[in-house]
């Protein structure tokens, strides 16, 4: 057996979801490029499912699905209530929340390929609401239900805040969900893998995958992000705060990526929203901020910015709490996790690797009063 820490370059599995091929990111053949300058999240949600883009009629429909099933069940709304508001990030909340839904849902054990279907359906239509109920609820305010008038992406920071959004903010919110959608088998998606594999439920699958997103090294590097982005405070302090880490050897959060060698390509997309915000929101240092890290950490250590980097700076502009940046993420990405749950049990096998020991040899019991 040949050992590769992390599974890095193996492969695990075949699948005709997404894929990166020479720093190319696709869905299903489509450039994200393409999509992102053009697809709306629903779009790209049908395409994930279905391998195809969806007609109108399909799309209205799929549009339709999503509306009403977006409301939450009064248990999980009520158990938001319950919970240590401040201790709990949003992340473990929306854990906890989509593991309960499992509860709530009368076929949540069924496993014919209509149920599960039906299952990402209602999941997709509620991690919106799951995260904006309990941004409101933590701040003692009451949830929004969502509207069947609007799209994911408006309706997303409707719930929020409660005010319809304008176009630019639903332009935003609707690139940064697209872009964040799949993205073959990163560590969340196969978890979810992982677990389902076993036949377990799809809510169990889901819940796994959140699990795995929680960590820094995962979804949450956005947060950190905008974390240090404070820290720097402002564009005199950028230069010696980036030498400093570098010097230091310490972990500059929004760099490199374990597939992509020249640059994540989702980057650019992101960088050109939030230059576009700041603007508008009258605070272009953040932007600045981050392109004059960006030209320090690629240039000295050619490590170009991926999806997480530029994506603070843009959350951060509509107003949105920094420690939502990674539910964010998950209620994209939630849409490749369903995918990948759903063609892991078109053909599943359990996926069990093995391990190297590493251990002592051969050794023999000694009793308790014995041993030394």
């Amino acid at each position: 057996m040949t050992v590769t820490r992390g599974l890095e370059g193996v492969v695990a599995t075949a699948s005709s979801i997404s894929s990166i091929i020479d720093d190319t990111l696709t869905y299903v053949g489509y450039d994200i490029d393409d999509l992102a300058d053009n697809a709306s999240f629903e779009e790209v949600i049908y395409l994930l499912w279905h391998r195809r883009l969806p007609a109108r009629p399909e799309l209205d429909e799929l549009k339709q699905q999503l509306a009403q099933n977006a409301a939450l069940p009064k248990e999980v709304l009520d158990h938001f209530k319950m919970y240590p508001i401040e201790k709990v990030h949003p992340m473990a909340a929306l854990r906890s929340a989509v593991s309960l839904l499992g509860l709530y849902d009368e076929e949540s054990d069924l496993m014919d390929e209509a149920a599960n279907y039906r299952k990402a359906v209602r999941l997709q239509a509620k991690m919106p609401a799951i995260v904006t109920a309990f941004s409101r609820v933590r701040k003692g305010l009451d949830p929004i239900a969502p509207r069947e008038d609007l799209s994911f992406a408006a309706n997303f920071l409707y719930m929020l805040t409660g005010n319809e959004p304008d176009e630019i903010a639903v332009e935003a919110i609707n690139k940064a969900l697209v872009l964040h959608a799949d993205h073959e088998l990163n560590a969340s998606t196969f978890t979810a893998r992982v677990c389902v594999a076993t036949l377990s439920d799809v809510y169990s699958g889901v819940t796994a995958a959140i699990g795995a997103l929680k960590g820094p090294l995962h979804g949450g590097a956005n947060e950190a992000v905008m974390k240090m982005l404070k820290e720097i405070g402002t564009l005199e302090n950028v230069a010696p705060y980036v030498r400093q880490k570098l010097q230091n050897k310490e972990k500059i959060m929004g760099f490199g990526h374990r597939v992509y060698r020249q640059g994540d390509p989702r980057a650019k997309h992101l960088r050109e929203m939030s230059k576009k915000l700041t603007e508008l929101t009258g605070e272009p240092h953040w932007y600045q901020m981050s392109t004059q890290i960006e030209n320090i950490v690629t240039g000295e250590k050619n490590l170009p910015p991926n999806v997480d980097f530029y994506s603070a700076s843009v959350y951060h502009s509509l107003g949105i709490d920094h420690d939502l940046f990674t539910p964010i993420f998950a209620v994209s990405r939630v849409s490749g996790w369903l995918a990948h749950i759903l063609e892991q049990f078109e053909n599943n096998r359990l996926i069990r690797p093995r391990a190297e020991y590493t251990g002592p040899g051969r050794q023999e019991y000694v009793p308790i009063d014995l041993r030394g």
